[in-house]
């Protein structure tokens, strides 16, 4: 059992490139999700930066990594809100293409009163993406990570996961929304990170427990990554990797929104084993970011930054299954 608390940045931050989407989301917040045919009055609307991509990419930089983004918006507003968004937290955007005629990546959250969500996704821009497969593998030199998921187009994740291995960066993939993986991708991804229902859809064995989390870990492992984690929510993460499967439990928190916890969670793991911390430690600091996360509404805004994390409470001690 480690009971090491997760160290703050080395001087050194690792840097991390993300291959993903960006939307402009719209967030509807309301008493419950409605029914077939009802019509529901809300409480509110806001309209904030979000997409997983660049969710991820925002979780790292806060974390203290050196971060590029590389996707695409759309010609409009929402385009260019995105892009100042993402300078403001000191991520390089000149790797992120403006697509004449297309409309950003919109997504609309309806955010319910205990917290829970629900996102229907209009791609836009985001479909549009191209891996410069020369291009990418200058820049992944010295990474820690190519951080990517499944927002964009199959084929050019798949090409970038590719131009990553050749350039013996590591991969972290989020296969979310999910889809299948093509057989020759899975020896070529390092961690691979998915939530219960993910797992399941990718092994075919329920993950809902952290006892079954355990045992679809091991089989998605047995594909050949070298690390799994499957998020649990409030009930935490289970690590899996060579040496086993430990159940990782969460602080008991209030959620106010989910909206961008499982990035925020990414992105504090990509960043502490960046740094060179332990697989467990990273997780760890993984379930706090996380916490503090579902504090708060929003996904970007509600993403904490580093000195925040380490100022959380330390989650229960992990339990080895």
């Amino acid at each position: 059992m480690s009971l090491k608390p997760s160290s703050s940045s080395p001087a050194r931050a690792p840097r991390i490139v993300v291959l993903g989407s960006l939307n402009m989301d719209l967030v509807l917040r309301v008493p419950h999700a409605p029914a077939a045919g009802e019509t529901l009055l809300g409480h509110s609307i806001a309209t904030i930066p979000g997409g997983k991509g660049a969710n991820q990419a925002v979780s790292c930089a806060r974390e203290g990594a050196q971060v590029r983004m590389i996707g695409c918006v759309g010609d409009d507003a929402h385009g260019s809100a995105l892009r100042d968004a993402l300078q403001r937290d000191g991520i390089d955007t000149a790797a992120l293409r403006t697509v004449a005629g297309e409309p950003t990546g919109t997504a609309l959250i309806l955010v319910e009163d205990s917290g829970q969500n629900r996102i229907v996704l209009i791609p836009g821009a985001n479909a549009r993406l191209e891996v410069d497969e020369a291009a990418l593998a200058q820049q992944l030199q010295g990474a820690a990570f190519l951080v990517a998921q499944f927002e964009t187009p199959l084929d050019q994740v798949a090409r970038g996961i590719a131009v990553a291995h050749g350039a013996g960066c590591k991969v972290m993939l989020n296969p979310s929304p999910v889809q299948p993986i093509a057989e020759p991708l899975w020896p070529l991804i390092d961690t691979l990170v998915v939530n219960e229902i993910e797992a399941q859809a990718l092994c075919g064995q329920s993950a809902d427990s952290p006892q079954e989390a355990a045992q679809a870990g091991r089989a998605l492992r047995a594909k050949g990554i070298a690390r799994v984690v499957v998020t649990l929510g409030a009930r935490g993460a289970v690590a899996i990797d060579a040496d086993g499967a430990r159940h990782h439990p969460a602080p008991k928190v209030q959620a106010v929104d989910t909206t961008a916890a499982g990035d925020t969670f990414l992105g504090a793991l990509a960043v502490a084993l960046g740094e060179g911390q332990s697989f467990d430690d990273a997780v760890r600091l993984g379930i706090r970011a996380a916490a503090l996360c579902i504090q708060q509404p929003g996904a970007q805004p509600s993403i904490p930054q580093r000195d925040a994390v380490l100022l959380s409470p330390l989650p229960p001690d992990w339990i080895t299954l």
